[in-house]
């Protein structure tokens, strides 16, 4: 479905702030994979979501999306087969605008769209089933404002949103990290269960080890812009976090030095 053909990004070229963000990165997932992705501040992990989002262009490589070359596509074009939930609950959303109207904008995303009086009935019934789903209380609040609604909330109907059209690829940036641990996990129950029923294939950043463990079916590590750990199966299921550490250690030839994810297991 994904297929990174030895991607590199440079910042800030010949200057004295020059940084290599990703070193000839290759990664495939497979249709319906869930990848959870861990690293160390700067190990490239979000400019690798950037670089498949168009948010800035690779400077070598090839991005491919179930077969289409997405490598010179700008960002806006390619939206029609992404789906993307940032770090901030303040994204992704418009705050001034009514549930029931976010959730129409995200179900036309891509599409020829026309200016209609009001949504149609069917329309806002589909979406208080949807909201339901989330046992989160929404289905009876369509026509409240987003921007008056919890963290947490706000996370789970942007994660509605970027499914609604079922997107070829699924990017969570970090979507838990700006929460308390039990709206985190609740937010991510709700990851699952949206990934799983809809067999989304997903790449998913997350600072914690135990998290990067216990969802998906496919952990990678990254360190200097490339992957130096790649499990998936039962070997990732039943991973001890020590173990992880030592995986890292061995492929990097050096410890790992993020406090905020070490304290995070």
């Amino acid at each position: 479905m994904l297929e990174l053909r030895k991607i590199s990004k440079t910042f800030n070229r010949g200057t004295v702030n020059e940084k290599q963000a990703l070193n000839n990165l290759s990664l495939t997932l497979n249709d319906g994979d869930f990848v959870t992705v861990i690293g160390g501040n700067g190990a490239g992990k979000s400019t690798m979501l950037n670089a498949i989002a168009g948010t800035w262009l690779v400077d070598s490589g090839k991005i491919l999306l179930d077969g289409k070359d997405l490598t010179l596509m700008p960002e806006h074009k390619r939206a029609a087969y992404l789906g993307r939930v940032f770090q901030d609950p303040m994204k992704g959303t418009a705050p001034d605008m009514e549930i029931a109207e976010n959730l129409s904008i995200a179900a036309r995303r891509g599409k020829k769209r026309r200016l209609v009086r009001g949504l149609p009935k069917a329309e806002r019934e589909t979406y208080k089933e949807l909201l339901r789903q989330l046992n989160l209380g929404l289905e009876d609040r369509l026509s409240g404002k987003v921007g008056t609604l919890s963290g947490g909330q706000r996370q789970a109907i942007t994660l509605l949103m970027a499914s609604l059209n079922q997107p070829k690829l699924l990017l969570l940036d970090e979507h838990t990290a700006a929460l308390d641990p039990k709206t985190a996990a609740k937010v991510l129950e709700i990851t699952d269960r949206i990934v799983a029923e809809n067999n989304l294939t997903t790449l998913m950043i997350t600072h914690n080890m135990r998290d990067a463990i216990r969802h998906g079916n496919r952990l990678i590590m990254m360190h200097e812009g490339r992957i130096v750990v790649d499990i998936s199966g039962e070997e990732k299921k039943n991973l001890p976090i020590d173990q992880l550490l030592n995986l890292f250690e061995q492929a990097s030839g050096s410890e790992f030095a993020d406090d905020k994810e070490i304290l995070s297991k």
